[in-house]
This record gives C-alpha cells, structure tokens and sequence, in this order.
C-alpha cells in the first residue's frame, strides 16, 4: 500500500492539528475544569495519532499516545492540570513539529525518539497510585496473552503453500498470526497497513485472509489472519504486533514439516524444489523492488495554498473565457479588412479585461490570512512570559487581513523578534510595573491592517518606551556614531540606529535577546521582501514597531520612468507624487540638496549619480516624491513614461548584492528594465 500520495495531506493536517492543539492546550491553561476544551484537545490528539499511524510513522505514533494517556487521566480525573504539566505536554508538540519538519525535508521521521519526554509522561501517569494497579493488571494480562494457544492452521492455496514447504525445508520459522482490533477501532485499514509494515522489518508475507485488497478496502471485521515467514521466534513478532495501537490480541500458530500431504509437496522432484526455490526469491525479489520503489516515492513535501472552490471557479470561468477570445482572434483573420480590424480591437478590449481579472483572481489564490503566523505567537507569548517572570498578555486583531504566501512565508521570524524584544526589553517587571501604578499584567498588540497596496503589521506594547539618551551613548561608545554626529541627530534618526548590525542597548546577554544579532536582521528580512520597519516611542508608554510590506511581490503596479537612455521603474504605492522644480529652487542643507515643497523640506537624491549615468544640466527639473514611513525624498529623473502593470523577475543569486535594484521587468517591445529598490535609497 503507497502511501507517499497522502504526504501532503498529511503535513498539511498534522500542522493544523499541532496548531489548533497549542491554541486549545493554551485556553485550557486558563480555564482548566472546562471538559469542552479537555474533549477537542483528546480529539485533535487522538486524531493526529492515527494519522500517524497510517503513515507508518512510528515514533510520532508513540508521542502522540503517549500525550493521550496523560490527556485520558485528565478526562477521568486522575490528574488535575497546572502549568508544569501543560509546560511538558507543550515541549511534546515542539517535538511533534520537528518530526513534521523532519518529514517535510525528506519524508522521514527521523531517528530523534525524545525518550526524556516520553519518561516525563510516564511520570505524570505514574503520579496516581490508581494508575500503578492498572498498569499492573495490564502487564499481568499481557503476561497471559504472551502464552502461545494453539488454533487452527489453514488450508493454505498451492501457490502460498510451495512457498510455505521451501521456507520449512530451508529451516525459517512459519507462522500463522491471527489479530484482532479493538472494537473502537476507527480506521482499520491503516492500522492493518501498519501491522503489515512492521511484520516486513521481521520477514514475509506470502499470505492473507481475507485478500490483501479486501483489507485496504476494509472488507472485515476486527479480524484478520496471515501467515508469516521468518527468522525470528515467535516471542519477538508477537512483540512487535502488540507494540501496535489499537492491536486488542495476537495468537500465533506454528507450521511445521509432518507425514501428511504438506509433507508430500517438500518430497516432490527436484525439478518442482528448484522451482519453489525460484518462486520464493521471485517473491522476495518483488518485496525488495516494492520497498525500494516506496523508497523512492518518499518526496519532500512542497509548499501549497489551500484555495477555495469559489476562487477556482472564478479562475475556471476566466480562462473560459480567454479561449474564446482566442477563437475570436483566429475567426478575424477570415474576415475583409475593415471587418476584420473591428473584430480584432473588439477582441484585444475584450482580452485586456479578461487579463485584468484573470490577474486580480490569481492574486487571491495567493493570498493567505496573516492568522497562519499569528496563531504561534500566543504560545511563544506564554514561554515567554514564563521564562522572564513576566506575566503578559498578547492582544490580536486583523488576523483575517491577506498577504502573499510568498511574504507569508518570510515573515514569521521577523516578528517572532519583534515580539520577544517587546517582552525583554519593552515591558517592565511585574513589581516595576506595580511601583509605576501600571497593570502589573504587561500587554503586547500585534495588529494587521491593510493600506493601500501595502500591508501593516504593528508590535506595541505598553511598557517603558525606549531611551534615546541610552542609545546615543551606546551609539558613541560602540563607535557607531561620534559625539558631534549624535547631537545633531533627530529622535527618529536616533531610533533608526536601533537596526545598525551589532548594536545592542542591553546589559544582559539572555537567550531571547541582547545579542547584538536582532534588528539589524529584522529590518535585512523585511526590506529583502520590498517592505520597510519603522519605530516610535514615548517614555513610560511604550514603544511601536510599524512593518510595512506590499501585497505581492509578484505583479505591481509602477510608474516607468527615463534616467539618461535608460528604462526604470518605481513602484507606484511609494510615490506621492511628482513635481517640476526650478534649478534655483534646489538648496543645499549639511552638504544635501533639498527642496521645499508646501513648508516640508525634502532630500534630493540625482538618480544618475547612483547609477553611473550621465545627466544634462536642464532649467526645470523633474522630481518624484516618494514616501517611506514619515519620512519623504525626491528622486531626479529626465521623463516619464507612464504607468504600468510589470511582472518582477528575481536578478539572480549572481546579482543579488545589488542593494539598489529590487528586480527586473520584461516590457512590451521585449526591453528589461531593472526596478529600483524605494527602501533602500530612502
């Protein structure tokens, strides 16, 4: 049975169910008597444990029923919840994710079996002396179960039987195992799939009943038989199919060589050995190609949306469409000339709003809900907390705004950063607090709001604000700055040295920050996805880190524009718009050209010296006005071409290092024109 079709399904279930476990282990912290929240968390659990076990993923299997048990003395209350408990159950699904990105990157779980969690289980089960006179009933039982009772051998087909006659003769264990699941057994097929697996680590199947397909289709009750050929004695294989969950009893009989007719098929000639000999290595032969071939079905998962029918839909009618189009276009040619250019402009409107939407629909297959980032946070929120001896809560809203998946993807750890800064150095202890007059309960906002063609996503928090003072000094001593260069600097300007690479205002090196290894990586990531980061502060109040970033970085509106003989474009959701300027009307401010545009003073940036072109000095100057934050700069160019719709082509890893530059464009006429970084040159 192949299993590695249902890969992505599974990676894409057990991430939903290890979320909606950390949300309901998290809720159940607060409210720990609700049985509701008790019963979805053992559902989810139970849930994720046999899907598992139909991929054969052993070890995650035994976590996960592991968990459950604790989960299953908590329903009947053995146990009551607290926080040391909940803080070994979340380490558990830690351990649950890694197997799960271990799966991802190479189809397999892993060799890690994360034994001192597995012991801090047994030890919260073992807590009830209740418990200990269960298990202890349990392993009698077992104990009984392990006697070998003798049943009834089968009448084996001949084909199954020849092969059964040469195992004997070469001196291998033959056995028939009869198992029975348990009554509550809900997917019996895989939890045969998993029987059968483990059994082909020991030896070989050469027979079933009822019929291999019969059991994939579920085609039995609780029961099924095989007969088994091995090395191994039967103590080791009745072990291993009662390590098996869901496995109620294993009975196992022995074939041996006798006088009767079996006896008959050995004796045959040696022409008929020769050829059960053959048929038995074919047989083997066939499984190792089998297993080899499941081997190589084994893929890395790939990344994948999860899209609605409506959305596809629209997408099917769409193309629909465009088919016709096309068979418009085809049928203009047989037409005379006047008729055939009015059906051709009828058609080309006709493709240019088929086009339009077609767009706007692929873009909504690609957006996902930033609440696929947002709901790891409570949890890391919690640790947190714990960790610091904190206590903090974090509000969210605006989960349901979309961006790409492509920047879905990246910005995770952007503001997982962000987050833990608020939380070490934003927020003040639980007894400052309380010495300030504050809520000794710190909070944290984590906010999501679209704004034009951009997204932003906010991190405050109500704590002590940030001290320009502090990071002036340490700007100074770090040698970031000199002591002329920080007096003249703005309180803004100061806060952007916060993202220089190596600074650090904390005195303490913790293992959630002070490192000298944070914003300046923050702001790397978020300005690599075409977005920007920006901070605000106020003392005793707390602090604001504001991240912009565009919708896609696949299809953006932009403004192309002429610098010498050259072709560039400006993405439009940074401009503001463009002014004439006298070349009088420029001044110079600390050795920077600005203009004043309505009682603002803005920088000037000649584009041509950034980009080693040559500019002719003219009256008039033609400046575009773009806006970053709050902060605005004029770039200088010769002429405008005019707005357009581009695909942004990655430069490659070659080209990369070029900071300036965000990508190329392929224009109409078949022209690159190269997109120019706003982020960077602001």
């Amino acid at each position: 049975m192949d299993m590695s079709q249902y890969l992505q399904i599974f990676i894409e279930e057990s991430n939903d169910n290890l979320q909606s476990l950390n949300e309901h282990l998290l809720n159940l912290e607060h409210t720990p008597d609700d049985a509701q929240i008790l019963n979805e968390i053992f559902r989810v659990a139970h849930t994720l444990k046999g899907m598992a076990g139909t991929m054969g993923y052993v070890k995650m299997q035994k976590l996960t029923h592991n968990i459950e048990n604790v989960l299953s003395d908590i329903r009947s209350g053995k146990i009551h919840v607290n926080s040391d408990m909940l803080d070994i159950l979340f380490q558990c699904l830690d351990a649950l994710e890694n197997y799960v990105d271990e799966i991802v990157r190479t189809g397999q779980e892993g060799h890690e079996e994360y034994r001192d969690l597995m012991e801090a289980l047994e030890r919260i089960i073992n807590q009830s002396a209740s418990i200990k006179v269960e298990q202890s009933a349990v392993s009698t039982s077992q104990a009984e179960t392990s006697v070998v009772t003798s049943i009834d051998l089968m009448n084996l087909p001949e084909a199954p039987l020849h092969i059964k006659d040469e195992a004997l003769r070469q001196g291998l264990n033959v056995y028939q195992i009869n198992i029975r699941l348990s009554a509550n057994c809900v997917l019996k097929s895989a939890r045969a799939f998993v029987i059968f697996k483990d059994l082909e680590t020991l030896g070989e199947v050469i027979y079933s009943n009822p019929e291999v397909q019969d059991i994939e289709d579920e085609k039995f009750e609780e029961s099924f038989s095989l007969v088994f050929i091995t090395q191994e004695d039967k103590e080791i294989v009745k072990k291993k199919m009662l390590d098996v969950m869901e496995v109620e009893e294993v009975t196992i009989g022995v074939f041996e060589q006798s006088d009767s007719s079996e006896v008959v098929s050995i004796s045959q000639k040696d022409e008929e050995g020769a050829e059960s000999d053959k048929a038995v290595k074919t047989e083997q032969a066939a499984v190792q190609q089998q297993n080899g071939q499941a081997a190589k079905t084994q893929q890395v998962a790939n990344k994948s949306v999860r899209v609605s029918i409506e959305r596809l839909d629209n997408l099917m009618n769409l193309v629909s469409e465009l088919i016709i189009v096309k068979t418009q276009l085809d049928g203009a040619k047989g037409h005379g000339q006047d008729e055939h250019a009015t059906n051709y402009n009828d058609s080309i409107e006709y493709l240019e709003r088929i086009t339009d939407n077609l767009h706007q629909a692929v873009m909504k297959v690609r957006m996902v809900p930033v609440e696929s980032v947002f709901n790891r946070f409570p949890r890391m929120i919690r640790d947190v907390s714990r960790k610091l001896g904190k206590d903090i809560e974090l509000v969210m809203s605006g989960e349901e705004t979309e961006l790409d998946r492509t920047v879905i993807d990246e910005i995770g750890d952007p503001l997982i950063h962000l987050l833990r800064n608020a939380a070490d150095h934003g927020l003040e202890t639980t007894e400052e607090r309380r010495k300030l007059g504050k809520d000794p309960k710190g909070t944290i906002r984590l906010q999501a709001y679209q704004d034009g063609n951009s997204v932003v996503i906010e991190v405050s928090d109500d704590g002590k604000g940030i001290n320009i003072d502090k990071i002036r000094e340490s700007s100074i001593k770090k040698g970031v700055i000199t002591r002329e260069e920080a007096s003249a600097l703005s309180e803004q300007e100061v806060l952007e040295l916060l993202f220089k690479p190596g600074f650090s205002t904390s005195s303490e090196i913790t293992d959630l920050s002070g490192r000298g290894v944070g914003l300046d990586v923050v702001k790397s990531k978020i300005t690599g996805l075409g977005g920007h980061v920006e901070v605000k502060t106020e003392i005793g109040r707390g602090s604001k880190f504001i991240v912009r970033l565009p919708l896609t970085l696949a299809i953006i509106q932009a403004l192309m524009v002429k610098i010498a003989d050259e072709k560039y474009a400006i993405p439009l959701n940074n401009i503001q718009n463009i002014e004439d300027v006298r070349k009088e009307e420029i001044k110079f401010v600390q050795n920077q050209e600005v203009i004043v545009l309505r009682e603002e003073v803005i920088p000037i940036v000649r584009l041509h010296k950034l980009l080693d072109l040559e500019q002719e000095e003219r009256d008039v100057m033609m400046i575009v006005i773009v806006k970053k934050g709050e902060k605005q700069i004029g770039f200088m160019i010769d002429s405008l071409i005019g707005q357009q719709e581009i695909v942004i082509k990655p430069l490659g890893k070659y080209l990369s290092h070029i900071n300036m530059i965000a990508g190329a464009t392929i224009l109409g006429n078949g022209e690159v024109a190269l997109i120019l970084d706003v982020n960077t040159l602001v």
